[in-house]
């Protein structure tokens, strides 16, 4: 009873329950502090458990200290974890599952380690944190040393090392599976594919049984990726003669994205009458899709109707950046300025991708001051950072304005703090530890992901050293006349 009441989230009531029931067992106490720790009572749920007449078990000790680390709070959880009288692999494999969520791979390894009894959850969780940081050749050490692996463990080998390039040594594990899942399939076409090896990617997808929707999107996607529009729009239509599966929401957004790079508003058009037919013309991902589809295809008009017509279903950002970004491609700044401020009159909080397109917006169409208004906005903006690609934007917009003295200011800021992050590779190359911080950014329909020491931002110093060239080309050959 105790549980159901906890389950229906009518924890008070499960409390009174528990306090008039003559005996309590083990099941209740646990039932109860479980209970707690899934509303995030995390002090009714401490209290209960160090009560003196507490019954506990090992259900019990795992609930509390999962329910730490689903709050990050890791350092509690440890205490806790060392304090267990008798640590079965559950609690073993909680607390490592919990360090690598956190990012702490290396305490992961070193309690992986230290296991006397592992199971194959214990193996799969440390390969999986490894190959999430990178570490894929470590990954693959303790990948070699199980005795006993399953689908899932390939699986998780095979996505990390096409992940990071190694997709002919992803094969060979592929073809020494001792038997196979969709997924193990669709995980090594997805490598093939995203590496640029698309024949080959095609020819497993050919000899591939029993094909799903994400087998055909992955496909889809890696000729959509390396800029084969035409073959995936061909595939799109192939999968529909199929009759055995239908598009989701992915597929149609990969499809659309191949319209827009070849500019195929014939194309378009007609797979937006087919998807107005279906469930996903309510998806925010779709809505997005065709915005920017119909904006590639220079109908700006058309993206700003279906961003109309989707706008009671934007809950999150992902729409208005998308018609922002339309704007800013064309050069409407007043028209990306609107909607900005009528996202902000909606109650929604731009991030760091929507300043991106409103700063373009404004340099693109000589919004000087507008920009540079914007732009201390988002400086203030304690919970949104500000990226080099927004100082880009206003490098860009200082010198469609001539402003260069106040362009070459900004870049000596950018520079130095350029060289802060090679002080702090320094200090992570001496073994000191700053951790460093992690960004990602939507620029030209892909996601970027960087870290402070990364060398993506050397090529961003580049960019903005050539737009900064470019201006001083122009004023030598305004003063010269």
């Amino acid at each position: 009873m105790i549980t159901c009441l906890c389950e229906e989230g009518k924890i008070r009531e499960a409390r009174q329950l528990f306090e008039v029931m003559p005996e309590r067992d083990v099941i209740s106490w646990t039932a109860l502090i479980s209970g707690y720790m899934k509303c995030g009572l995390v002090g009714e749920a401490r209290e209960l458990f160090d009560r003196v007449d507490a019954e506990k078990n090992g259900v019990t000790w795992n609930a509390m200290i999962s329910g730490y680390l689903k709050m990050k709070r890791v350092a509690e959880a440890e205490k806790l974890f060392y304090e267990m009288p008798d640590k079965n692999v559950v609690a073993w494999n909680t607390m490592i599952e919990g360090y690598v969520r956190s990012g702490e791979i290396d305490q992961a390894l070193l309690l992986f380690e230290r296991m006397r009894e592992r199971n194959i959850l214990s193996w799969n969780t440390v390969i999986s944190g490894l190959v999430c940081c990178g570490r894929v050749e470590e990954a693959r050490g303790i990948f070699d040393r199980m005795s006993v692996r399953n689908v899932i463990s390939w699986n998780i080998m095979i996505s990390g090392l096409s992940r990071y390039g190694k997709v002919d040594e992803a094969r060979l594990l592929f073809d020494m599976m001792p038997e196979r899942s969709v997924v193990s399939w669709n995980t090594m076409i997805t490598g093939f594919m995203q590496n640029g090896k698309l024949e080959k990617g095609r020819r497993l997808f050919d000899e591939m049984p029993g094909k799903k929707v994400v087998s055909w999107t992955a496909v889809i996607s890696g000729y959509t990726q390396h800029g084969r529009s035409e073959e995936a729009l061909r595939m799109f239509y192939e999968m529909n003669r199929s009759l055995r599966v239908r598009p989701n929401e992915g597929t149609f957004a990969r499809v659309l994205g191949a319209c827009s790079d070849f500019a195929g508003l014939v194309e378009g058009l007609q797979l937006h009458q087919v998807i107005s037919k279906t469930v996903y013309q309510e998806s925010e991902f779709v809505i997005s899709s065709l915005i920017n589809m119909y904006s590639k295809c220079g109908v700006v008009a058309m993206a700003r109707k279906v961003f109309d017509h989707g706008l009671r279903r934007c809950k999150d950002l992902v729409c208005w950046n998308s018609m922002i970004s339309a704007y800013a491609h064309h050069r409407c700044g007043r028209d990306a300025i609107m909607v900005f401020e009528e996202m902000r009159m909606r109650g929604f909080k731009p991030n760091e991708v929507t300043y991106v397109g409103l700063l373009s917006a404004c340099s693109y169409a000589g919004l000087v001051q507008e920009g540079l208004d914007y732009f201390e906005m988002l400086t203030r903006n304690k919970s949104t950072k500000v990226r080099e690609e927004h100082y880009t934007c206003i490098v860009d917009l200082y010198g469609r304005a001539g402003r260069v003295k106040e362009a070459f200011k900004l870049m000596k800021k950018l520079g130095r703090t350029t060289k802060a992050e090679m002080v702090k590779l320094r200090m992570k190359q001496e073994g000191l530890k700053k951790q460093p911080g992690c960004s990602w950014i939507d620029v030209g329909n892909k996601f970027h992901v960087f870290a402070a020491g990364d060398r993506c931002n050397e090529f961003l110093i580049i960019d903005l050293h050539e737009k900064m060239k470019n201006m001083c080309d122009g004023d030598m050959l305004l003063g010269s006349e």
